[in-house]
């Protein structure tokens, strides 16, 4: 009911968004249900419907991702201060997004049926005719149990993939970049026992006998009760006149800055291996560039072998299907690490002003726009190839095929302008204050064009370069 609340209190943009979704999921369920149709119309062919059912899973898993990214920027499922003591928790909130995604996928499900079932003439007695006839199964009874699996696969997908994407997770702890003491030369972070200051260094100190340390302990147990009172005023005298501060029996400890630790929500001060951070932006994942070479690589070495199998007169086999898989795979861990390069580039050799403020928003920002940015250029090379396969020697492009294009080209375009929202949305603080400070709009607008710009012409040409290579081996 909260879901249902939610989504009818929703502004317009949201619920285009969310219509976005539905009409995915609608497609893709007709996709599926036209598979299922060609596996009863050709029961001794299980071969090529296996096939056409595989190959749904690429507009599937476009929806999917459509649809996480629209739960992303949906604001009315963002955590807020307060709704957590209504039972608004995040754990809560992330079960509202999941719900209200698979409203809208299973609306998109709904229609798609509708559409099938008017299509076979069950809704009106005038089947269609042309070249779906043979995917929808005319004068043959669909099976209820697999119509329901099919149709229920794009809800249950999208709802767990936001629910995953959604989830709570605890603060990692900052790098510690509080207080130090020394402690004994070769000891690694921060020591629980405080040590005097050169007790490693000291002439005998680690020579000394547990016999002769236990007694001297003893012995100077008399001595450590005397010197406490002259110990505390020489702590209170140094911190008053700003020097390193002495704790009990002489210790003293110096810290890196005067800045002391943070305390913890009991009053007491923290130490700084235990201060979370959970405000701390991510760091870009940088780290996935080589991986993603290394898939891209691994597909389009796949791509070669298909190519090299296949005949001109055959459908698209499974072994190209896994080489454009690989292909997206690569080129979406690629992509952040790519915009951050493209980042850095743009404030190379004495950087102005505009330069400045448009690399950092997108080394800020290759987080979000880098996954989506290397999905469309995967799908633009993989349209490339498409073209070239489809000539007028290979088979058909039929209206399936078409349909299948328009819903993975049209989720991927929708996801990257759905991440450019919300990265907009989260980047608003920074723009006001820019805007406080006396920066003018001119120049906000000239550094989202230099943006677009730099990254134009970095993932242009590579994506020239991925769809020159993987059309090579399927035009020949």
């Amino acid at each position: 009911m909260l879901a249902l609340r939610l989504t009818r209190a929703a502004r317009l943009a949201v619920q285009l968004r969310r219509l976005l979704v539905a009409v995915a999921s609608a497609g893709t369920g007709f996709l599926l249900l036209c598979a299922l149709g060609h596996a009863l119309t050709h029961p001794e062919a299980p071969g090529a419907s296996a096939l056409r059912l595989a190959w749904c899973a690429a507009p599937l898993a476009a929806t999917v991702y459509l649809a996480v990214a629209v739960a992303r920027t949906d604001p009315g499922t963002r955590p807020r201060p307060g709704l957590s003591a209504i039972g608004l928790g995040p754990g809560r909130l992330m079960a509202v997004s999941a719900t209200t995604t698979a409203l809208s996928a299973a609306l998109g499900s709904v229609a798609a049926l509708l559409v099938f079932l008017q299509l076979r003439g069950d809704l009106t007695g005038a089947p269609a005719d042309g070249a779906m006839t043979e995917a929808l199964a005319l004068g043959q009874r669909l099976p209820a149990p697999a119509v329901v699996t099919l149709l229920t696969l794009v809800p249950a997908a999208a709802s767990a993939a936001v629910a995953l994407n959604l989830r709570p997770r605890a603060p990692r702890p900052a790098p510690s970049a509080g207080s130090r003491r020394y402690g004994r030369f070769g000891a690694y972070g921060w020591g629980a026992a405080r040590e005097t200051f050169g007790t490693y260094g000291r002439y005998g100190a680690r020579l000394a006998p547990a016999s002769s340390a236990s007694a001297s302990a003893s012995a100077s147990a008399s001595a450590s009760a005397s010197a406490s009172a002259s110990a505390s005023a020489q702590l209170a005298d140094g911190r008053a006149a700003g020097a390193a501060p002495v704790g009990g029996g002489g210790t003293l400890l110096t810290q890196a800055s005067d800045t002391p630790p943070p305390a913890t929500a009991d009053g007491t001060p923290a130490t700084p291996d235990a201060v979370p951070d959970p405000t701390a932006t991510p760091r870009p994942h940088t780290t996935t560039l080589p991986w993603g070479i290394a898939v891209l690589t691994a597909g389009l070495a796949v791509e070669t072998y298909a190519g090299d199998t296949a005949t001109p007169s055959t459908t698209p086999s499974a072994a190209v299907l896994a080489g454009w898989a690989l292909t997206a795979l690569g080129l979406a861990l690629a992509g952040p690490g790519l915009t951050h390069l493209c980042g850095r580039l743009l404030q190379a050799v004495r950087p102005g002003a505009l330069r400045l403020l448009a690399g950092r928003v997108l080394m800020e920002e290759s987080h979000r726009i880098g996954r989506p940015l290397g999905v469309v250029c995967s799908v633009a090379s993989a349209a490339y190839a498409a073209a070239a396969l489809y000539d007028a020697d290979g088979p058909d492009f039929g209206p399936l095929s078409t349909l299948g294009a328009l819903v993975v080209a049209g989720c991927a375009v929708a996801t990257l302008l759905t991440a450019a929202v919300e990265a907009k949305q989260d980047r608003t603080d920074t723009t006001d204050a820019l805007l406080r400070l006396g920066a003018p709009p001119a120049t906000l607008r000239a550094a989202a064009a230099v943006r677009a710009g730099a990254l134009l012409a970095l993932f242009g040409p590579l994506t020239l370069i991925v769809a020159q290579l993987a059309s090579l081996p399927l035009a020949r």
